[in-house]
């Protein structure tokens, strides 16, 4: 009898253990059914992008709205310029591994920095959509062309040798913030070849449960 009693918590025991793995497996939220998360490196520094895990996470606060006002907040075109490729989340993780991890390229967050505070794709370069506007008020401009391969010929103009690849992402399809940095961009002669451009944005990802960065 004592004999049966211990094989019958031992099963116990073991279908508590096993079914609870299983159960646990069955609730992975992966990015892909191959595809668990996504590593990179940039600037020394490695991120890890997953989905968050919690089967009762809900969309934050500030993507729950459907409707904003336009203007200025209206939905933007699938294609923002002949020639530059809009893409969707599975691309842009690979833009990071292929791009970004081998120094070819950068993930630009474009919205203005009140938004990029909030929360941003990990490992996103801030440049907001008006950095890219030649000026005596931008200051930065210069040095920004520089980091992304350019030169300024004799007459004063931006030529681009050696280009850097660019994915450009703003708030969502609602959001025409990347796609004014990428008007601006081809404005100065910037190849349209070299530009993408992520319409989902932040919508999209959080929607996804993707992992966030706050910036320090």
């Amino acid at each position: 009898m004592k004999r049966l009693r211990k094989c019958r918590f031992l099963f116990v025991v073991a279908t508590a253990l096993f079914g609870g793995a299983l159960q646990a497996a069955a609730q992975d939220v992966r990015i892909t059914k191959d595809l668990a998360q996504v590593e990179y490196t940039f600037n020394g520094k490695t991120y890890t992008i997953s989905r968050n895990q919690d089967l009762n996470a809900r969309i934050p606060e500030e993507f729950a709205k459907t409707s904003r006002p336009c203007p200025e907040f209206c939905i933007q075109p699938m294609t923002v310029h002949e020639g530059v490729n809009t893409v969707g989340e599975l691309e842009l993780l690979s833009f990071l591994k292929e791009k970004v991890s081998k120094g070819h390229g950068f993930l630009i967050d474009s919205r203005t920095s009140d938004w990029y505070a909030k929360g941003t794709i990990p490992g996103a370069v801030n440049l907001p959509f008006n950095a890219f506007v030649p000026g005596p008020d931008n200051v930065f401009f210069d040095s920004v062309m520089v980091m992304l391969g350019g030169q300024q010929s004799a007459d004063g103009k931006w030529v681009f040798p050696d280009p850097k690849e660019l994915l450009l992402f703003c708030n969502g399809p609602w959001c025409g913030q990347s796609p004014t940095a990428i008007r601006n961009l081809l404005a100065i002669n910037y190849p349209a070849e070299k530009l993408h451009y992520y319409r989902g944005g932040m919508q999209n990802w959080v929607g996804a449960g993707f992992t966030i960065e706050i910036p320090k």
